[in-house]
This record gives structure tokens, sequence and C-alpha cells, in this order.
């Protein structure tokens, strides 16, 4: 059975540029806007992944692109990383930069070279006015010293990024993260993970804050909701996320995708689609 079409949804984070979807890409896309899903956020994880982004963004009207290097791929940086993500920032299809942010969990680099990349790429954003989209994997510290002392700066200069900084990707920490998260004006993205029986902490976590501060994500090929957990993830999966963050919250999957399309709109500067 098909999703409502004229609720409106954004996958705030998809992977659609990877191989897991070379053999049928096309139709993926065409699932995702039969279930109500009009735009979608690819970020890359390291330049040729960033292009690749890009190239899908291109290629697909409802499929829009953010570029920078993820941590787990921070011994993929050199001397002209940041120049190269400046130039393909410049298209127009590109909406953010990200994945950045920093990885403890996997620690695939030295956590200095995680740090140095990820401020090196937010001050690339808060000069090119892009907002980020945040990797963080028990880095719960690190990441909001470092996110104060950045909104800090944009605050003080008068940016209107300041407002709209960014999300946190595939949130899960404490209620009192999320919400140091929240005062600084970052968006948490929501996944399929809330559907996973071993959740209880996150959903009570999800329970207590604002429906406006979520976006809804599927960060497919990866995360499948539950009952697909175990296959492989993609973009038309984001309604049963929406789904179950409307029965944890009590309201309608109207008001979701209502907020959530919304507070995407805002953060990544589009119109509203009708």
């Amino acid at each position: 059975m098909l999703f409502n079409l004229l609720l409106n949804l954004v996958d705030a984070h998809c992977h659609l540029n990877f191989d897991e979807f070379n053999l049928d890409r096309s139709q993926v896309i065409y699932r995702a806007r039969q279930n109500g899903i009009k735009r979608i956020i690819n970020p890359g994880i390291d330049i040729e992944t960033s292009k690749t982004a890009l190239k899908c963004s291109v290629d697909y009207e409802q499929v829009f692109a953010a570029v920078g290097v993820h941590p787990n791929r921070a011994l993929s940086w050199t001397g002209n990383s940041l120049q190269e993500i400046t130039k393909l920032a410049d298209e127009e299809k590109v909406v953010a930069i990200g994945e950045i942010g920093l990885d403890y969990y996997r620690n695939s680099a030295p956590r200095e070279l995680q740090r140095s990349i990820f401020i090196q790429q937010l001050e690339l954003a808060a000069n090119l006015g892009l907002p980020v989209i945040i990797h963080n994997r028990e880095a719960h510290e690190d990441i909001l010293k470092i996110l104060q002392n950045w909104h800090k700066g944009l605050v003080e200069g008068g940016e209107i990024l300041a407002s709209h900084p960014g999300e946190l990707h595939s949130f899960f920490g404490t209620l009192e993260f999320a919400q140091e998260i929240i005062m600084l004006n970052f968006k948490l993205g929501i996944t399929g993970s809330i559907t996973f029986r071993n959740s209880q902490a996150l959903q009570s976590v999800i329970r207590c804050l604002p429906i406006e501060s979520m976006l809804v994500e599927t960060d497919a090929p990866y995360l499948s909701p539950h009952p697909f957990r175990g296959k492989r993830n993609e973009p038309a999966n984001v309604r049963i996320v929406a789904e179950k963050v409307a029965a944890m919250k009590g309201i309608s999957v109207d008001q979701v995708a209502k907020s959530t399309t919304e507070e995407a709109n805002k953060l990544f500067k589009w119109r509203d689609i009708h």
C-alpha cells in the first residue's frame, strides 16, 4: 500500500550514491516519490563520494547534496581537500557541508586529526553560509564543546547561519545532551533506530523533545527500521520513522511530516512543496 501522497516528507540523510544502489537507483527514488518523500539529502563522506553525491543530485531532481569529509575518512585529508570542498560547495544543488564530525567509536583516525578537520570544515561552512550535517559517535563532549564555540562565533558575527546552523545526524544521546544541542539551534536527525526493540532509552529522550527540534532520515543503505532490520534501507522507509515518531509523541503522522519538512525547508533554504 502506498503512503499518503499528500504528505510532504524529507529524507534528511541518505547515501544514494553508494554502490548498494547501483543496480536500481532510479527505482529506489521512484518508490520514495510514491511514498510521499519529496526531497532527499545525500551527503558525501570524502572528496570522491562528495563528487558522486553531487552527480546524483544533478541526475535526480529531488536529490540534493552535501559535501565534506567524514571523520572515518580523515586519513584521506590532504592539503587540497578544503579547496576541493569549497569548489564543490559552489554548485547549485549543494545545500550543506557534511557529513563531518567526530567518531571515537571506530577511531579510524587520530582524534586530534579528526578535530582539526572538523573545525576546518565548520569554518568553511561559516564562510559559505551553509549549514552542517554532523556525525557524532561516542564523542558527545568534544562535539558539544566545538559546536558551542563555533555557534558563539556565528552569533557574535551576526551571521544568519546562527539561527539554522545544522543537523546532528542519527541522534543518539542523553536528554541533557539533546537539550544542549537544541539550544544551539541544531536539529536532531531521527532514524530507523527508534524502531529497534532495544531503543527504549532513545525513545524516552525523543518523547521529551519538541517535534520542532527534529528531522526524519534513513541513513540508507544503513539503519533499516523494524521490520526490515538487516536488509538494505532506502528513502521510502522514512515514512516508517515518521510513523514511529508520531506514535511516540501522540500526534498524527501529518503533523510529523508538516513539522519536519518545515524545519528542513528552513535549514536547507528551500521553498515549501505543494
